[in-house]
């Protein structure tokens, strides 16, 4: 595959959409469009790969981490554009064929001011986006805004896929202040800007001269006041056994004043407590008022950059092997859809049908081993067997 979108050139329109950035890595001169950081001396390094199986050894080529236990750094810059009234689309394909225990698959999205040889983790970002896994407990997809310089984590839980296999990841975020994430080309989130994210002050606050009444009860349910416990109730949890008798051979000077053990008291009622009543006086639970947060100023522009310029990969991977590919940025969804299809829709039941028979030939070779193996261990038994059975004939003989 190709670069479509030259890293020099002029915005590409194609029909209705505007196509601010596109990178397939096909060419081998990938490595001239996309700039190593190195702000740390022992950087990972991305190679060129479509990795142990793939729908299209040509086609499914990405970028692929290839050291364990690295810090990875790369970026690529564009003509800067501001997407001002406009929807914004980042999408790219990514593929953690090693099983990742513990790593990052995203893309952080950068102003045209990045210094890209010097690219690492607390380098400010407009939008990071795309899957996260470590261990059980964490297989997220990051949504992170940058808002008046604070990084803002959204609010959902959104699940990735934590499979082998090569994934589609879109975020639209659109000129109304909503979203949708898509997974695959299926949306998995949507909603807004403003409720999802804490770009903003709330809306409301409680009022802080508001104080619950005094004589306000919240209780549903009261002790009957009629309600009296029996004169028989209060009994001992434990009694002495009546049954039991002292031993004949018991010496109280030496072994003590007998005592008989304790067991169970049948009369026993535990704690008495009275029935409950509705109660009366009931008003059900305060409230407390609320005002306008004086605090809250609205912004309708809260989806909007100014100078986007760079996409970058700033990862952490324990395990490396994660293939990165078919990345897009647009302004047109539609366009974005179609694309994906086109490239990971294209060649991925291919990449499965691979795997599925790699793994099988491995069930087979496995399989094979293991009889080898098996019959060995058998010949094994026989000949000693039959070494012991000569032996004791010519003992016998002797």
């Amino acid at each position: 595959m190709t670069c479509l979108t030259c890293l020099t050139s002029a915005v590409i329109s194609e029909d209705k959409a505007v196509v601010y950035f596109k990178e397939e890595f096909g060419e081998d001169e990938w490595e001239e469009r996309w700039i190593q950081s190195t702000h740390r001396d022992d950087q990972g390094k991305f190679i060129l790969s479509a990795g142990k199986f793939y729908g299209d050894a040509v086609k499914d080529k990405g970028i692929q981490t290839s050291q364990d236990a690295k810090f990875y750094g790369i970026s690529a810059k564009f003509d800067e554009f501001s997407n001002a009234g406009k929807n914004l689309v980042v999408q790219f394909s990514v593929k953690h064929e090693q099983n990742i225990d513990c790593g990052g698959g995203y893309v952080k999205i950068f102003s045209k001011d990045l210094d890209q040889k010097d690219m690492h983790g607390d380098s400010p970002y407009y939008i990071m986006f795309g899957p996260d896994i470590c261990g059980p407990g964490t297989k997220k997809v990051h949504v992170i805004f940058n808002y008046k310089g604070k990084n803002l984590l959204t609010k959902k839980d959104i699940r990735c896929k934590d499979d082998v296999y090569s994934h589609l990841y879109t975020l639209i975020v659109r000129s109304d202040n909503t979203y949708e994430v898509k997974i695959d080309n299926k949306k998995v989130e949507s909603g807004e800007l403003e409720a999802d994210w804490e770009f903003l002050a709330p809306r409301k606050i409680k009022d802080p001269d508001a104080k619950k009444p005094e004589d306000w009860d919240e209780r549903e349910k009261i002790d009957d006041p009629e309600d009296l416990k029996p004169e028989d109730w209060d009994q001992p949890e434990h009694i002495s056994d009546p049954d039991a008798r002292k031993p004949d051979d018991w010496d109280e000077e030496m072994d003590g004043e007998w005592e008989p053990p304790m067991i169970d008291n049948p009369d026993y009622k535990g704690d008495w407590k009275p029935k409950q009543i509705p109660n009366p006086a009931y008003k059900g639970p305060w409230i407390h008022p609320e005002i306008d947060n004086p605090d809250y100023v609205a912004d309708d522009s809260l989806y909007k950059y100014n100078d986007i310029g760079i996409i970058g990969l700033d990862l952490w991977q324990v395990k490396s092997g994660t293939i990165f590919d078919n990345i897009l940025i647009t302004d047109d969804e539609e366009y974005a859809e179609v694309i994906g299809n086109e490239t990971w829709g294209a060649t991925k039941d291919a990449e499965k049908k691979m795997k599925e028979d790699q793994d099988e030939e491995e069930r087979k070779l496995r399989e094979e081993e293991e009889a080898k193996n098996a019959k060995e261990e058998d010949e094994e038994e026989d000949l000693e067997e039959t070494e012991e059975e000569e032996d004791g004939t010519e003992h016998d003989e002797l």
